[in-house]
């Protein structure tokens, strides 16, 4: 039966361990970051929602009318 994982210090050749290992020990950085300055879109989003349903009722009134 084969070993499937290699020896611990082992170098990864592709790189791919390193490079997850990096993002997971920076990704709470970049999330504080993204949720101090996340005002912009959201309000965005939440203006288009209300439009959206503006014209959805503004279709059905003349529809039944």
């Amino acid at each position: 039966m084969a070993n499937s994982q290699p020896p611990q210090g082992n170098h990864d050749p592709a790189g791919s361990t390193q490079m997850f290992r990096a993002f997971v020990d920076e990704a709470p950085q970049g999330q504080q970051a993204a949720t101090t300055s996340g005002g912009g879109p959201r309000i965005g989003l939440i203006i288009g929602v209300v439009v959206a349903v503006a014209v959805v009722a503004a279709v059905a009134w003349l529809a039944l009318s």
